[in-house]
């Protein structure tokens, strides 16, 4: 799932993105409301988490502009204002949630989990493709009911794959989830992660269509993304 973090602390935004990438989501993120208005406005995001008290634009008014728009993706709002006004003016900006600064993120995820859940299949918290499972919470994976072993590069390409199983994903959109934060990443590795991969995997789970990139398919099924 694609989830927009729109947060003006540098080191909670960073992890925010950390965390919820770490869950199996793709991430995007903003420094101000600004941006984050016109991000969540011409791309399509699964939820979003909003802090109110944002430099440019603050959060609410980003808020009034999305659904005023018809941007009707689930909000997460974030504030370290915690009285009863302010989670009111929130959800009648159109907030699907609400959240208190200092939080766990531990319940910041359970909350985003929820969120997802209205958004179709993928908001399961387990996901499945065939003999695959991958649990989200838990943020382990089965295979055939037993556990599978990865490691954390290996999760997360996992995660992306199962999440949009049947497209195909270019290198450098799998590179660009594995390394946020790096700006030198190397979409050539990626190579070698689905390499490893496909040891673990049923024959067939991960196909390559030539000049494009990779997509998860269930191998028993006649029909790609079934």
């Amino acid at each position: 799932m694609r989830i927009l973090v729109v947060e003006d602390d540098v080191t909670l935004r960073a992890q925010l993105v950390r965390a919820i990438g770490e869950a199996g989501h793709t991430v995007e993120a903003a420094a101000d409301g600004r941006d984050g208005h016109y991000l969540g406005e011409v791309e399509d995001f699964d939820a979003v988490v909003l802090d109110l008290g944002l430099p440019q634009v603050d959060g609410l008014t980003v808020l009034r502009r999305w659904r005023t728009a018809g941007r009707n993706m689930p909000v997460l709002i974030l504030t370290a204002r915690s009285a009863w006004q302010e989670k009111v003016a929130g959800i009648d900006a159109g907030a699907d949630d609400y959240l208190a600064k200092p939080f766990q993120m531990e319940e910041l995820l359970a909350r985003v989990r929820a969120l997802l859940r209205r958004r179709g299949e993928h908001a399961s918290v387990v996901w499945k493709c065939g003999a695959i499972e991958l649990d989200t919470r838990q943020t382990r994976v089965l295979l055939q009911g037993r556990p599978l072993t990865l490691t954390s590069h290996e999760f997360k390409l996992l995660s992306l794959l199962m999440q949009r199983k049947g497209e195909v994903l270019s290198r450098t959109e799998l590179a660009e989830h594995i390394y946020p934060y790096d700006s030198e990443r190397d979409s050539n590795t990626i190579e070698v992660f689905v390499g490893r991969l496909r040891k673990k995997l049923p024959a067939g789970s991960i196909e390559t269509v030539r000049g494009l990139g990779y997509r998860l398919v269930d191998p028993g099924c006649g029909d790609v993304g079934a």
